[in-house]
């Protein structure tokens, strides 16, 4: 097991990688001074893989176990999944000494994560993500919310979590398209951070989509120390954070405007980072090469690089207007000047979409 930090005074908390964790759960939140009721937030189709483990580790450990199965898929990050959670920690009379356990990829996360921020105004929760998306991004860093039907996450909080456990063995059961979808977000570290991580990606894609374990453990710890080092520089997104967001303003317009049904979110990404190569070349930071490199990977990995054909224009442009790094009607648009450097950049919707020549 390799454990980084996250150094955030009296919000630091451990991230934990390796294989086998899954069965240690309890003995690893019983580390971070967990103790007491704790609530499995998890969707039928985690839960049958892994929710009886679990409940194993955290009975074994002396936890009193409460789980609550919310729906899968992107379309239930909402407002009903979120009362759902609410009227289950409610009924097992959940106290501030409880706490929430995210059982599950990003969606599972996010919803968790806010419910552990709002419930009781603020009890303790754990991430134990299943996706290599939940794995390398939105478990760690405490961003935590739900989407409303006219745009992605508008509604959350900052709210970090008190141990992170990734168990490597729980990409063996993810299909193939959601473990491409995680890649995306590897891709973005080294873009925007890890040049040597991108090269690495470029000559060893095939041996990830293997689930060779050393590469796979390198890649994870490695996107997981880049996000790390950029949440602990800025953890309220007042600025330096908003480098994260490389791909992902285009990316959750288009989720948006898709009605979170077309498109995974690392899908929407790859696709966000393209354009976002593409516009950043046209305003003149990158050359064509450094365009060529984030597409040929980004098809390497098997995800999509161009606006889906059809994308209502309209929706499109609101998505990015609606953008929740808007200020005075501009956005704070991540740009790329090469493999490993970006920059921002303030543009309305209107311009992107006529850069990229949507």
């Amino acid at each position: 097991m390799r454990t980084l930090r996250v150094n955030l005074g009296d919000r630091s908390y451990p991230i934990h990688i390796g294989t086998g964790l899954i069965a240690r759960a309890g003995e690893l939140m019983g580390q971070s001074g967990i103790a007491g009721k704790v609530g499995i937030v998890t969707n039928p189709v985690v839960a049958g893989l892994y929710l009886g483990a679990v409940e194993e580790s955290l009975r074994r450990a002396g936890f009193q176990v409460t789980t609550v199965l919310i729906p899968n898929g992107e379309e239930h990050k909402n407002l009903d999944s979120l009362a759902s959670i609410y009227d289950r920690l409610i009924a097992a009379r959940f106290e501030r000494g409880s706490s929430l356990v995210a059982l599950g990829g990003g969606v599972v996360g996010d919803l968790a994560g806010f419910a552990a921020a709002t419930f009781l105004r603020g009890i303790p929760y754990v991430q134990i993500p299943t996706t290599l998306l939940a794995q390398v991004d939105s478990s760690v860093g405490g961003k935590t919310g739900i989407n409303h039907p006219r745009g992605k996450n508008l509604i959350g909080a900052f709210y970090q979590p008190k141990v992170v456990i990734i168990d490597l063995d729980a990409l063996r059961s993810l299909p193939v398209r959601e473990f491409g979808a995680g890649l995306a977000e590897v891709i973005k570290y080294g873009i925007i951070k890890d040049p040597e991580l991108f090269s690495f990606l470029e000559g060893n894609l095939e041996r990830l989509v293997r689930l060779e374990p050393e590469d796979l453990e390198r890649v994870v710890a490695e996107s997981c120390a880049i996000k790390a080092a950029v949440v602990e520089e800025d953890e309220y997104e007042q600025d330096y954070r908003a480098v994260l967001n490389f791909g992902h303003t285009i990316g959750h317009a288009l989720e948006a405007a898709t009605r979170y049904e077309a498109l995974l979110h690392g899908e929407a990404v790859a696709v966000g980072m393209v354009q976002a190569a593409i516009l950043s070349r046209g305003e003149g930071l990158c050359d064509e090469e450094t365009v060529a490199r984030i597409r040929r990977l980004v098809e390497k990995a098997g995800l999509p690089g161009e606006l889906p054909v059809g994308v209502g224009l309209a929706r499109l442009v609101e998505g990015l207007s609606l953008d929740k790094k808007s200020t005075g009607g501009k956005i704070k648009f991540v740009l790329c000047r090469g493999i490993g450097e970006v920059e921002f950049g303030w543009l309305t919707a209107q311009q992107i979409i006529a850069r990229l020549g949507a």
